[in-house]
Formats: C-alpha cells, sequence, structure tokens
C-alpha cells in the first residue's frame, strides 16, 4: 500500500446540513457508535494496510488535531494534521498540501463510510493507468417510489430503489499530476474532475457493496442505527481497531 500513500482526508467543511451536531464541533468528529466519524474511515484505511494519513482541516481544525494527538494509534500508523483554512474548498485544500504530496497518493471524505475493498481499488487504478480513478456507487433513493403505467395507473411500489446512474463515493486513488490541474481555488468535483475526464485521465471505479454518507441529520441516524445493530456494514476490520 506505500505506493498509495499518505492517505488524505479532507476534514475541513462546516456540515451545514448536520448543523445540529456541528454547532460546536467540526462534522468530522461528530460521533457514530461512540466514535467519531473519521475514527471509522481511517478504520476502514488502517485495517487494510494504510497506515499514513494527512487530515486536511479547515473549520474547527483545532478539535480534529487535539482528538488526534489524544487518541491511542495503532503501531506504525502515523496521523498529521495541516490546516489549509476556514474557507478553502475541496480541490484548494489538497492544492495546499503539495509539498507533502510528491507521489502517488490516496483521497478521501471524512464522512463516508463503506465496505470498499482497498487493494482491489489500488490494483484497478494501477491497471487503468490514469492519473485519478474515483469510486463510484449507486446509492438508494431516500424515498419509496410508485410505477405508473401509460394509462396513470399505479401498478406498483418500489421502497427506496438503489438508483440507476453512478455517482461519486470518494475513496480516490491519484497520481501526484492530479495536482497539476488543481488551483487554491479550485472545488475537486467541479472543474478539475470534469477536466481529467475530458483528458482521459480519470477512471471509474465500481463499488457495488455498501457506500453512504453521513450528509445530514437523518444519515447520522441511519449510520447509528446500523452501528447498534451490531453489524454495521462498512466494518471491514476482523477485530476492533486500538485507535
Amino acid at each position: 500500500m506505500a505506493t498509495l500513500e499518505p492517505v488524505v482526508i479532507l476534514c475541513g467543511g462546516r456540515g451545514t446540513r448536520l448543523r445540529e451536531r456541528t454547532e460546536s464541533i467540526p462534522k468530522a468528529l461528530v460521533e457514530i457508535g461512540g466514535r467519531p466519524i473519521l475514527w471509522h474511515v481511517i478504520s476502514i484505511y488502517s485495517s487494510q494496510g494504510f497506515s499514513r494519513f494527512l487530515l486536511l482541516t479547515g473549520y474547527r481544525g483545532d478539535l480534529i488535531a487535539d482528538w488526534t494527538c489524544q487518541s491511542a494509534w495503532p503501531d506504525g500508523v502515523q496521523v498529521e494534521c495541516l490546516d489549509t483554512g476556514l474557507e478553502t474548498p475541496t480541490g484548494g485544500r489538497l492544492k495546499l498540501a503539495e509539498e507533502k504530496l510528491r507521489g502517488p497518493f490516496s483521497a478521501t471524505y471524512a464522512d463516508g463510510v463503506a465496505d470498499i475493498d482497498l487493494a482491489a481499488l489500488a490494483r484497478f487504478h494501477g491497471e487503468s493507468e490514469a492519473l485519478a480513478t474515483m469510486t463510484v456507487v449507486r446509492p438508494r433513493l431516500q424515498f419509496g417510489v410508485a410505477e405508473v403505467d401509460d394509462e396513470d395507473r399505479v401498478r406498483a411500489f418500489h421502497e427506496k430503489p438503489q438508483v440507476d446512474s453512478w455517482i461519486n463515493g470518494g475513496f480516490f486513488c491519484f497520481e501526484a499530476g492530479v495536482l497539476d490541474y488543481l488551483s487554491e481555488d479550485s472545488v475537486l468535483e467541479r472543474e478539475p474532475l470534469e477536466r481529467l475526464a475530458d483528458d482521459g485521465e480519470l477512471s471509474a471505479y465500481r463499488h457495488g457493496g455498501f457506500w453512504d454518507c453521513m450528509d445530514t441529520y437523518k444519515d447520522a441516524v441511519l449510520l447509528n442505527d446500523l452501528w447498534e445493530a451490531g453489524e454495521p456494514p462498512w466494518r471491514v476490520w476482523a477485530e476492533e481497531p486500538a485507535l
């Protein structure tokens, strides 16, 4: 895994759609099962052999830094925080970390969890020979849908079906050349990824397993319910990581 380290985690957002939890703490520290969601994200990677983490902070980054210092990490795991500013967009945060990203690296968000096979993702990225690989997922709708025929009769209901289209699920693999597509005012998900796609340098790794993003309070409740049920789908580690 050394060729795709460090793992860069974007932790700078305010989490405005999660205001019930983020008025006093950053979104990355909102707890799922009694642990910050950031802990879950790091655990997904550390349990699969990754050991170097770079947290790009912004809003209430001091709290993330304090939590990092107070946490007991497994042997060999190194976690570093880099303050990338309060209002810096996602691509800009990566650009500001450029000096620490000399070779290929992984990147993800601090609010998304999945039962992703990171070794398979890394292999796919290497075989694609593209500058960037983005994990894509097909989430489930938040609402049930009605199946309506040509005569405006409801024929069936489908409870929260999986959408047909693929969306950005995070869990990126980047070559250092991706940084040339970024500036300090870049929103990663817009012009940089669009340019990479136009240049044929963006591959899509299709993840068909579990994925969820803690975007709203409702999402946080759902993830907590899954954790309390005893078998959260994103817990890819065999034993509880000693974080």
